[in-house]
């Protein structure tokens, strides 16, 4: 685990983040099916309710295939400015195989193990991935926006399920992403002329809300500046280990 904060009094009377152990992760993929299933229920998706922003974080995997190895990155900002406070990143070897829908299952564990680290909750939480933008609803953002019990988005590259028109060409432009006739997420265009992002709520959080944050979030890049900074955080990880 390696932990580095930009600075002595960011968080002078701090305590570590609680994580909820809502369930073991050593299961199959038939049995992650039927977590995700149990789990669905207990997301809120819901208008924003936490007040004032002054922090957020980004957290993003790097998968090394031939070590079998996950790279857990994890920043935290303080908003809206986006100044780097913190980064944390933990690497382990990954428990499970690659299933489209259950990559959580994959992923999470070592992204749970940054959180527990981290010396104080932040109030909102972005992850490179799904939200409720997902088959069972239960996409990254939603199963671990009930374990840490924060707000949490999730901005994926790229679509897992449903259906959009195409979002004008100009950066704030979006359409909604429809799913089993529900409103499941947004398809934002973040810069001039590039390809939009999906952008869906995981927990705590609704649609337009997190599409607000998502561009409160982003500055020059595609990509907004947590899950962004998490990226290379996670690949600067996994670089340097293999040197």
């Amino acid at each position: 685990m390696d932990v580095s904060y930009a600075g002595h009094a960011v968080f002078p009377d701090a305590i570590r983040m609680k994580i909820h152990n809502l369930h073991p992760w050593d299961v199959s993929p038939k049995e992650a099916v039927k977590l995700q299933e149990a789990l669905h229920p207990l997301l809120k998706i819901c208008p924003w309710e936490a007040g004032d922003i002054s922090t957020v974080a980004g957290a993003d995997i790097s998968y090394d295939k031939k070590k079998n190895v996950v790279y857990a990155g994890v920043v935290i900002l303080s908003f809206p400015d986006l100044r780097l406070i913190a980064e944390v990143t933990h690497q382990q070897k990954a428990h499970f195989p690659y299933v489209p829908g259950l990559l959580s299952f994959r992923e999470a564990p070592a992204l749970l193990k940054v959180f527990a680290e981290i010396k104080e909750s932040p109030q909102i939480a972005f992850f490179d991935g799904q939200g409720i933008a997902h088959p069972r609803s239960i996409g990254l953002a939603s199963h671990l926006g009930l374990f840490l019990d924060i707000p949490t988005i999730g901005c994926a590259k790229t679509k897992l399920v449903g259906n959009f028109s195409e979002a004008g060409n100009t950066k704030g432009d979006f359409t909604y992403l429809t799913y089993k006739g529900k409103k499941v997420g947004a398809v934002l265009r973040t810069r001039d002329g590039i390809k939009p992002i999906f952008v869906s709520p995981g927990h705590k959080i609704d649609v337009d809300t997190a599409l607000m944050l998502t561009l409160a979030c982003t500055t020059r890049y595609r990509l907004p500046e947590p899950t962004r900074l998490a990226h290379l955080l996670a690949t600067r990880m996994r670089g340097q280990v293999r040197r």
